[in-house]
């Protein structure tokens, strides 16, 4: 098994949550297994969300934590977002962190008709939390933050990105969160 460059991102706003503790869970396993490890929870950062006026010839300055953020997206080999699903998409504060720093020339190239992205060959796995059952998500509903994520998020700045999807979280089953976090300890060492 190869040793990978992980960035682990906790993009839930709250101090304490489902998303946190799957994220420190995998954080301590890949670590125990000799990965690098890098960790963020989206609680402890301060930054302003709105990209503004910022366009791709004039960038809105990065303050120092989101500039902190990019550079261990650029550092990782392997990213990890745990992350709830509110109102069919992300929590605002994570929303306006990937338009703050997937930024043009540093996450994707724009001098071609269509934008080349620049972080190829790398990988990520989000772990999602819902209460929309993930039959109902998936039939229903199209798996539509999926494919966001997976299409035009994280793809389209070159990371290939695998979704595992843990509903019902705001009141699971007697032993499933347990479930969860032993499912996401087992990719951990594979950096999976």
């Amino acid at each position: 098994m190869a040793l990978k460059r992980i960035f682990v991102l906790n993009g839930h706003p709250g101090e304490t949550s489902l998303s946190r503790h799957l994220a420190e869970a995998y954080a301590e396993k890949a670590r125990n297994a000799g990965h690098d490890v890098r960790m963020v929870h989206l609680s402890e950062l301060t930054f302003d969300m709105d990209y503004g006026a910022g366009g791709y010839t004039s960038h809105k300055p990065l303050e120092p934590q989101i500039e902190a953020v990019l550079l261990n997206i650029e550092w990782c080999e392997h990213m990890v977002l745990t992350t709830p699903m509110w109102w069919g998409g992300l929590p605002a504060k994570l929303k306006g962190l990937i338009d703050r720093t997937f930024l043009p020339g540093r996450t994707f190239d724009t001098r071609s008709k269509i934008p080349k992205p620049m972080l190829k060959g790398r990988t990520a796995r989000v772990f999602l939390t819902s209460d929309t059952p993930s039959w109902y998500f998936r039939l229903f509903l199209k798996n539509a933050l999926v494919w966001q994520l997976k299409r035009q998020v994280l793809g389209f700045i070159g990371l290939k990105t695998k979704v595992t999807n843990f509903a019902s979280a705001t009141h699971p089953k007697q032993g499933q969160v347990e479930a969860w976090r032993k499912q996401v300890e087992g990719l951990a060492p594979r950096a999976g």
